[in-house]
């Protein structure tokens, strides 16, 4: 009887194990790491490889090689930054260290140099066999692949010297002992006998000839491998800074440094013949070069190169040099004296090199030759002052944000060939060019705002004028004055269209006749944003593009696609039949596409605002209205499509809220895929599906409800409810919100330390419910619009039951943050709420400075996000309405600020000023402050931080769990670091 109750005992315990073994588990802190996502994805050019990489938040993710039809694939861990080389024959990638050794490295300190280096990765798709490559810095290989590949590596590590046996070693060390303590003793004598100043003189000097050491001893360059894929065929070239190939592999071109230990080496720059292995010296005795650049034939190379002046020069003045195979050395074209440059300006290092298409313009850049900085005076005896005057065209703190780009800002010129001259196309009028035709159009245009620049500060935008540019000469012609908004040049550079925000319509310009006329479509949408709810003229729905050779011009409404003929005699035609609310939009799969081939597939993302699914298709527009065909039958949300560049092959993501990205690939018989025997081009086919261990967790469902808000609009929210959600039972919520979501409604959402928003599934799996409301704003009243939404919905569900109306919180970042401070001024409805990064004072927000960008945010009231719609003096009343920091007196509800001291959006004296009101209230609040962190918090170690805060501060107030240490005793300054209060307070 006795063994009888052992056995059955033993037989429960296995029957509790296998119960709660299959049993899922809630989502907890420690699952992030490994939680996957796609990164990059590419297709060979005959469709027949996919190249993927599965991402892990935290750890080593892996490069997939998979062919189509075929199972499994090829894995590369760590492998990133692929391509296909070799004509399709090879997938080359670069691999990481493992993250474990970069970890090591991090907690030694290692110098960037000491650190751990990459390595490459060669894969024969054809004999299936992987080489490997350690200490790569870059590669590179012709645009058009062909055989050639170039391999930059990293300097080569100093040589370890054999280690001495242990008798050798103490002798050694004894003799170093003897020889510091005659150096220590000498060092004593001599520092009895000098006086301070000489001291300090003499370090001086010893600094200057340190520095001036360090300016002669140019950066090296490193040896580069170049490799023939096809033949095996290697050659190396030593201390090479930069080398580019010329698009079709024919030509090599390379920099190389001089070698700092050997006086008697030079720099030089190389033209190397792959098919003829030979190599033609195109430069020597230079300091350095930049930006090598070849015609797409192949024939031309240009460069920027400084050869004239010493090492130690204050001034680098650069000029720009050509040359071609046949001579001697290369030709100096331009530099500061050449005739078309600006007095005191010169050649930019810093501009990129282009031939146009034909090969028949160079185009450069120029920039002011700045003075030297004034070193008459010792650095610490300068003044270090900011003048701001109200003149600027910009506030001093965006001039010193732009610093290092204005500091190698140039300007775009093109070389005139005819009469050795430079025609300066940009300057600092007309800042940015709009070149056509691949740069062979005959027109370019420009528009400037010169003298119109300081209204940005309010405005948020500046009005324009706009100027055709002739290509040849440089000359500008007036095209429209005092424009705002949108410019879009035709492939050619023929016309120019226009959108108009101010009229809300479109305006077509005629290089050749110079004239404009409107573009009228017979649209039932309008051509601007119509849901736009900002004191701001709405932006355009934008265009699909120009077809090649200007025949159309193809532009969108809120739904579909019209075909326009830039000569305006025939009406514009809709280019698919309108099916309910499906927005139909191009998808660009082919990077060097200049112009829309209309006799071949296009791709076009489709999705239904109705039921917010989505999917891909294609369509040829040469008859219209064009018929879509699916790419693919499903349809929940697609992202992400890439399409083999030389077959009907199309490969793109698929995800719901409950399902993880899943990678698909799919094709069409009739698309040149026939080839691919067993593979049923007529169906996706899935390459892998991430995150097969969700299945062990308890997630969610996510939904879209709708519900009659406080100013009458039926509104959409996304609600996401527990795992068995059960109706009958009362679950806590949180509501989370920013704008506008409902598109959001199958987004896949992964458990992960996030920047500041709500980590939805994270919560979901603990039981709680989690609401996502739309909200349409007012212009002047914001607060109140945050209000008549987001209550209304949190209401609307309390109607329906299952949501517990005492254990509800908020939670919003940034303008979330704003909305969830102004709500709690309003109602005692929520139980608990979580503010990050909030506004609570308009007046004093509204002189502040946007450090991200050094942009004041006065437009940002006036004409954006803010919505007031006007200024402080025109109207306070409205600034004391939305600022909670004039209505906390009336809070009620618990709350924790997340504001931190480097924040670059709002500043973070706005956080200060929210915790010291509500403090000397007696208000309960906690601010978080994560030193130097962003906006966003960036560091992960923080990210981790925030999220075990953010789910014990809502645990203990929705769901009755104690309080931790950091909530009920708080972390004093001489405890920072000691302890982080995370554990329970009992």
């Amino acid at each position: 009887m006795q063994l009888l109750k052992q056995v059955l005992f033993v037989a429960a315990l296995l029957c509790c194990f296998l119960f709660s073994s299959a049993q899922k588990k809630v989502l907890d802190h420690a699952v992030y790491d490994q939680w996957e996502s796609f990164g990059e994805r590419i297709i060979s050019n005959n469709g027949k490889y996919a190249v993927y990489t599965v991402n892990v938040q935290e750890g080593d993710s892996r490069l997939v090689i998979a062919q189509v039809g075929a199972s499994g694939g090829f894995v590369i861990p760590r492998g990133y930054n692929a391509a296909f080389a070799g004509n399709d024959g090879y997938v080359v990638c670069k691999i990481k260290p493992p993250y474990k050794d970069i970890r090591d490295a991090r907690i030694k300190k290692k110098k960037p140099e000491d650190m751990p280096k990459d390595s490459l990765a060669l894969y024969n798709l054809t004999t299936r066999t992987l080489v490997k490559i350690a200490r790569v810095k870059q590669y590179k290989q012709p645009e058009e692949q062909g055989s050639w590949l170039g391999i930059l590596l990293e300097k080569a590590l100093p040589e370890t010297p054999a280690q001495p046996d242990s008798a050798t070693r103490v002798a050694q060390l004894a003799r170093t002992a003897d020889s510091l303590a005659h150096v220590a003793d000498s060092l004593r004598k001599q520092l009895a006998g000098i006086q301070q100043h000489g001291f300090t003189a003499n370090a001086a000097k010893k600094e200057t000839n340190a520095k001036s050491k360090t300016e002669d001893a140019a950066e090296e360059g490193t040896t580069l491998l170049l490799k023939n894929l096809l033949t095996g065929e290697e050659k190396t070239f030593t201390l090479v800074s930069d080398f580019a190939f010329d698009k079709n592999g024919t030509a090599l071109a390379l920099y190389s440094t001089r070698k700092n230990s050997d006086s008697t080496s030079q720099a030089h720059v190389l033209w190397y013949h792959l098919q003829q292995a030979t190599t033609d010296t195109v430069m020597v005795k230079l300091h350095d070069a930049h930006s090598l650049a070849f015609d797409e034939a192949g024939t031309q190379l240009a460069f920027t190169a400084e050869r004239d002046s010493s090492t130690k020069a204050v001034q680098k003045l650069f000029k720009l040099w050509y040359y071609k195979p046949g001579m001697d050395s290369a030709t100096l074209l331009a530099d500061r004296n050449t005739s078309g440059v600006p007095a005191g300006w010169g050649i930019s290092e810093n501009a990129t090199l282009r031939f146009s298409k034909s090969g028949a313009r160079l185009f450069l850049g120029t920039a002011p030759i700045l003075p030297p900085k004034d070193t008459t005076l010792p650095e610490f005896e300068r003044a270090g002052v900011d003048i701001w005057n109200y003149k600027d065209d910009a506030l001093q703190t965006v001039q010193l944000y732009n610093l290092n780009r204005d500091l190698k800002k140039s300007y775009t010129a093109v070389y005139n060939w005819q009469n050795h001259s430079v025609i300066q196309l940009a300057d600092e009028q007309f800042k940015n060019i709009e070149l056509t035709d691949e740069l062979n159009g005959n027109v370019f245009y420009a528009a400037t705002d010169t003298g119109r620049r300081v209204a940005a500060q309010w405005q948020g935008y500046t009005f324009s004028d706009v100027y055709a540019i002739d290509a040849a000469t440089g000359k500008r012609s007036l095209v429209e004055k005092n424009f705002k908004g949108n410019m879009y040049p035709s492939a050619t550079g023929k016309y120019l269209l226009l959108y108009h925000d101010r009229k809300r319509s479109y305006t077509l310009y005629n290089s050749e006749t110079h004239s404009s006329t409107p573009v009228v479509l017979n649209t039932r949408t309008p051509l601007y944003d119509v849901e736009n709810d900002v004191p701001d003229d709405p932006n355009p729905y934008g265009i699909m593009g120009w077809a090649k050779n200007d025949s159309l011009v193809y532009i969108y409404d809120q739904y579909n696609v019209y075909a326009v003929q830039p000569d305006g005699k025939k009406a514009a035609v809709p280019v698919f039949v309108q099916e309910g609310k499906k927005r139909v939009r191009y998808v660009k799969t082919d990077e060097e596409e200049h112009g829309i081939d209309i006799s071949k597939p296009a791709c076009f993302w489709v999705y239904d605002e109705t039921t917010k699914l989505s999917g891909f298709s294609k369509a040829v527009l040469q008859q219209l209205p064009a018929r879509l065909e699916r790419i693919s039958a499903d349809t929940v949300n697609s992202s992400s499509l890439v399409k083999a560049k030389e077959a009907g092959v199309y490969l793109w993501v698929k995800e719901s809220f409950s399902q993880s990205p899943a990678l698909l690939i799919s094709g069409n018989r009739a698309d040149s895929v026939q080839s691919m025997p067993g593979w049923h081009t007529t169906l996706a086919a899935q390459l892998y599906q991430t995150n097969p261990q969700q299945s062990q967790y308890y997630w969610g469902t996510a939904s879209l409800y709708k519900w009659k808000a406080y100013t009458g609009k039926l509104t959409e929210g996304v609600l996401y409810k527990p795992e068995n959600f059960d109706p009958k039972k009362k679950y806590p919520m949180i509501v989370y919100f920013y704008e506008r979501n409902n598109n959001t409604l199958y987004n896949y959402q992964a458990p992960a330390p996030t920047p500041s928003r709500l980590n939805i599934p994270f919560f979901v799996s603990r039981g709680y419910i989690v609401f996502v409301p739309d909200i349409w704003y007012t212009t002047g009243h914001p607060g109140k619009s945050a209000y008549d939404y987001i209550v209304s919905g949190t209401r609307a569900l309390m109607k329906e039951g299952f949501v517990d109306s005492t254990k509800i919180g908020l939670q919003g970042q940034s303008w979330g943050g704003y909305q969830t401070a102004y709500l709690i001024t309003q109602t005692n409805l929520y139980a608990a709420a979580w503010a990050g990064a909030p506004v609570v004072n308009m007046f004093s927000a509204y002189g502040g400075i946007r450090w991200e960008s050094g942009l004041n945010r006065q437009f940002q009231y006036e004409k954006t996000q803010s919505r007031i719609g006007a200024t402080i003096w025109e109207k306070p009343e409205l600034y004391v309405e939305n600022s909670p920091l004039f209505h906390l007196q009336k809070v009620k509800t618990p709350l924790v600020i997340m504001s931190n001291d480097a924040d670059g959006a709002v500043p973070w004296y706005q956080g200060i000023e929210f915790f010291t009101a509500m403090r000397r209230l007696n208000k309960p609040v906690w601010l978080l402050n994560y030193n130097g962190e962003a906006h966003n918090l960036v560091e992960r170690r923080n990210r981790k931080d925030i999220q075990i805060r953010e789910q014990e501060y809502f645990d203990w107030l929705l769901q009755g769990a104690v309080a931790p240490k950091w909530i009920t005793d708080g972390v004093p300054a001489v405890m920072k670091g000691r302890t982080w209060a995370l554990e329970s307070s009992k």
